[in-house]
């Protein structure tokens, strides 16, 4: 199995650092490891969806999972349908070839697996979300101008890497395909080194597609110098942007309209001009006047700003030896933690229906109709039976209850959900507290309740995480 680089990297001045990076894997045995499904299976808790990263989740073609081996190594695993490789000798071929690259700047493929019908490839597991995430959906701040050229940099070193070991060719190259480790440093997703499948469709917008697959339905190299270049409009604009609409502002010089408004003020008009020079290169419409990554990466080296400060402090991540932020549980959590099941019964009990507001008043006003009297009555009898802890009882009486109107409740989501959990149908138990969450979305309980149900479910990581997720949203209530 493959061997992870994770350097804490300082930038280098000197310009010949892409060769002393290729040289320091020179060293490095390449060899692709065969995984049998059942080692993919455990490692990814049945390929369970909430271990989906995939940016458009289960509905994408081919959905990416995050994965935990025996030895501890962290993987992402991307699933491919059999529609896509039916024949496993032309899969096993490219994924030898993307296998034997092995560099900083790529979030390396280390295995796969063609066992029986599966499509799969095992990758390093990269930590820190995609440069979608932190470029167009940002919380906190927006990515900084220095961040920004270290990220162009970075994916121009990676992509003149593939080019110099013979993989000219990148499929749809874009902001999702950039990931950031956990020092902070963009690292390029190796699943794009493969076609997407055995049609090798390469681009999935055509607004970003250059002419030339357009006309021959071929991708050539310079194709991907164009794709590098759209990646340049989404640094610069911070958004998704055509090519046709940034080029006629380009030709316009106006190229101040192009710029994301939060970098005002935090980038010279030089260093600005440049960067849409190179942009401009790379979206030429002939491919023969566009540079190669040579050339970019000469281009792009003398703007980089702030070289001695570590990524990971310009993207704000936590880093090294600085504690974790402890997680503090309400008595609610705690119990959840533990599976307490009679502990968590006494809480809910206690707590009532005071989180469903205004639900209260809507019954009092609608108790006055025969069905609504009727329908309250399977509230009262499951309430009865919750507290006298009969819950195969009240699992019937709240269901009458919740099929029969459009009254909802989180809470009654809440107890059917311990419920089920007391019942031992974790699976539902997991769908009711989902549907307590929709109806409460900055509901502590409901998360603590789902966090029981993984639990209960075996999906221990998946529990943890969800605790958190709870906790930080209790502390944000009070």
């Amino acid at each position: 199995m493959g061997t992870r680089f994770c350097l804490c990297f300082r930038p280098s001045n000197n310009i010949n650092e892409f060769s002393d990076i290729e040289a320091g894997n020179k060293n490095k045995k390449n060899s692709l490891s065969v995984f049998s499904l059942d080692q993919l299976r455990a490692a990814t808790s049945g390929f369970s969806s909430h271990n989906v990263v995939s940016e458009h989740a289960e509905k994408a073609p081919n959905v990416v999972y995050k994965g935990k081996l025996e030895d501890g190594r962290l993987i992402a695993v991307k699933r491919f349908t059999l529609s896509a490789w039916p024949d496993s000798r032309p899969f096993l071929e490219e994924a030898r070839a993307a296998g034997r690259l092995s560099n900083q700047r790529l979030a390396n493929l280390i295995g796969c697996c063609i066992e029986d019908d599966a499509r799969l490839l095992v990758a390093e597991f990269v930590p820190n979300e995609t440069l979608s995430k932190h470029l167009f959906q940002w919380e906190t701040q927006p990515m900084k101008w220095a961040m920004r050229l270290r990220v162009a940099l970075y994916v121009a070193h990676a992509l003149e890497y593939c080019s110099s070991k013979g993989q000219a060719l990148y499929h749809d190259l874009n902001a999702h395909r950039v990931l950031f480790d956990q020092d902070g440093n963009p690292r390029l997703s190796c699943f794009g080194l493969m076609k997407n499948s055995k049609d090798g469709k390469s681009f999935t917008n055509l607004a970003f597609t250059p002419a030339e697959f357009l006309r021959t339905g071929r991708v050539i190299p310079e194709s991907l110098v164009y794709s590098f270049g759209t990646l340049l409009l989404n640094l610069l604009s911070g958004r998704h942007i055509p090519p046709s609409h940034a080029l006629d502002l380009i030709r316009d010089k106006n190229f101040l309209m192009l710029m994301d408004s939060c970098l005002e003020g935090h980038f010279s008009n030089d260093d600005g001009n440049e960067m849409v020079r190179l942009a401009s290169q790379c979206l030429q419409y002939e491919p023969h006047n566009r540079p190669d990554f040579k050339y970019i990466v000469s281009a792009l080296f003398p703007l980089q700003e702030q070289t001695e400060v570590p990524s990971y402090v310009l993207m704000g991540f936590p880093h090294g030896n600085i504690p974790p932020k402890q997680t503090v549980l309400s008595p609610l959590g705690e119990a959840c933690l533990r599976l307490d099941l009679a502990r968590i019964h006494e809480i809910l009990l206690m707590i009532g229906y005071n989180e469903d507001e205004g639900a209260q008043t809507e019954l009092s006003f609608q108790m006055w109709t025969d069905q609504m009297q009727e329908r309250l009555n399977f509230k009262k009898q499951g309430d009865a039976a919750f507290r006298a802890k009969e819950f195969a009882s009240a699992i019937e009486f709240y269901t009458e209850f919740i099929d029969r109107g459009s009254i909802e409740s989180g809470t009654l989501f809440a107890r059917r959900c311990l419920c089920y959990l007391m019942s031992d149908m974790a699976q539902e138990a997991l769908g009711d507290a989902m549907q307590a969450l929709v109806q409460h979305p900055e509901w502590p309980t409901a998360l603590y309740l789902q966090a029981a149900a993984l639990k209960s479910l075996g999906l221990n990581n998946d529990a943890e995480q969800t605790l958190k997720d709870g906790s930080s949203l209790e502390v944000k209530k009070t």
